[in-house]
């Protein structure tokens, strides 16, 4: 078994490659930095690999979309990403194109090359976000981009049932990781990104679907906002 997980030098993707590793799949870690890739190569030992892309340039999405095609993969991790925090007209245009980039382009380029060579048992993993269904004021660009995945996955699942090839689209909250700043969010809301991995992986195993959210907490949160009139959700995910 193979597995290919984008965003891997830290967090989510880190904890993928590192679960995958421990189950027996051979893992090909993409990400921009070499140096945190070839750490995590030897923490994982033997029969495994790594490539350094950006994801958001023409030449590291290529690059790696090559490598899918002709890897001979049965799951795929798309789990790169950034964001963006701030009033979306005080922020450097640049800074959201890179966003959308990474977060969509990516995802919808490297679904359709391993979609395009996928056997039944293969399996594809969007890393969306709750952020994707209850949209943050300050994360404007991040939180429509996730909606843009978890949407995309879903069709996407429904589209590959036929062949057997399973999609999921992963919508974890706040996770602890150095990319998010979790001060003000209580402690019962926040995730491990090794606890986000095993809940998509269960969801994998029990063929759930076509979206997770990654916790009970974070399903009950997320439900209760999306009952709140839109304005009221919109102040109050704007104050957190």
């Amino acid at each position: 078994m193979k597995a290919l997980v984008t965003g891997a030098s830290a967090g989510i993707g880190r904890a993928f490659a590192k679960s995958l590793a421990a189950a027996g799949y051979s893992v090909t870690a993409v990400a921009r930095g070499g140096e945190t890739l070839e750490a995590l190569i030897v923490e994982l030992g033997d029969g495994h690999q790594y490539l350094v892309a950006d994801l958001a340039t023409e030449d590291g999405l290529r690059v790696t979309a090559e490598m899918i095609r002709g890897g001979g993969y049965s799951l795929l991790v798309n789990n790169a990403g950034a964001a963006a925090h701030g009033d979306f007209a005080d922020l450097p245009l640049e800074s959201a194109l890179t966003a959308l980039d990474l977060n969509c382009r990516a995802v919808v380029v490297l679904a359709h090359a391993f979609l395009a060579a996928a056997v039944p048992g293969s399996a594809l993993v969007n890393v969306s976000s709750t952020l994707g269904l209850t949209p943050k004021p300050g994360m404007s660009v991040y939180s429509a981009s996730k909606a843009f995945v978890t949407t995309f996955s879903e069709a996407l699942w429904h589209e590959q049932k036929p062949r057997g090839v399973q999609v999921l689209a992963v919508c974890p909250g706040v996770t602890a990781t150095s990319s998010q700043a979790a001060a003000d969010v209580p402690s019962w809301l926040i995730q491990s990104p090794q606890q986000v991995v095993q809940s998509a992986r269960k969801a994998l195993s029990d063929s759930a679907g076509p979206v997770v959210l990654t916790s009970r907490a974070n399903r009950l949160f997320t439900a209760a906002l999306r009952l709140l009139p839109r304005r009221t959700a919109l102040s109050f995910l704007a104050s957190t």
